[in-house]
């Protein structure tokens, strides 16, 4: 005897079909990616909006950093004229005072003679040709020149610079404090 197979019928399998579950899903999965585009969109344009703000802030201070530097630059020289000019008004003034100064002395080098002896007359007489060759030095000699002498001056002996320096400033403080 024979067995008759027989085959089994394949069950058909339906056509796919979207439930309104998987359907909703689309539709937020959809939803979702368009708003993660506009979102990457706006970071973009953020970006850029900043790379453009960070541009014109480096322009800007490009630009007063420029006018700045012109402006300290002309101050500089002006500060520097009038610096310059205020010291040959004092090289003036100190020479015209050490020059009034050594005619007072000469004046009284007479007096001196008569009232504590020829030799203190002598001593006068001296310092006022003195005072009225450094007046004429310093009428001679520019701004300069006078800079350069007093830094020679404080290499060579440098003690005695410092002291002198703390005796005019000690004479200074005394007449500014009344």
């Amino acid at each position: 005897m024979a067995k008759a197979t027989t085959a089994k019928p394949k069950a058909k399998v339906p056509a796919k079909t979207t439930t309104a579950a998987e359907a909703q899903d689309t539709v937020t999965h959809t939803h979702r990616d368009e708003a993660k585009s506009r979102f990457t969109a706006a970071l973009d344009e953020a970006k850029a909006g900043a790379a453009a703000l960070k541009a014109e802030a480096t322009d800007r201070t490009s630009e007063y950093t420029t006018r700045a530097r012109g402006k300290s630059e002309d101050t500089l020289t002006d500060a520097k004229t009038k610096a310059a000019d205020l010291a040959v008004e004092g090289k003036a003034k100190a020479s015209d005072v050490l020059t009034g100064l050594g005619k007072v002395v000469s004046e009284n080098a007479a007096t001196l003679d008569e009232k504590l002896g020829p030799k203190y007359g002598d001593y006068a007489r001296s310092a006022s040709r003195s005072l009225q060759e450094t007046a004429t030095k310093l009428d001679t000699k520019s701004v300069d020149e006078l800079g350069e002498d007093a830094r020679e001056f404080v290499r060579k002996s440098p003690g005695m610079a410092v002291g002198i320096a703390a005796v005019a400033g000690y004479m200074i403080s005394r007449l500014f404090r009344r």
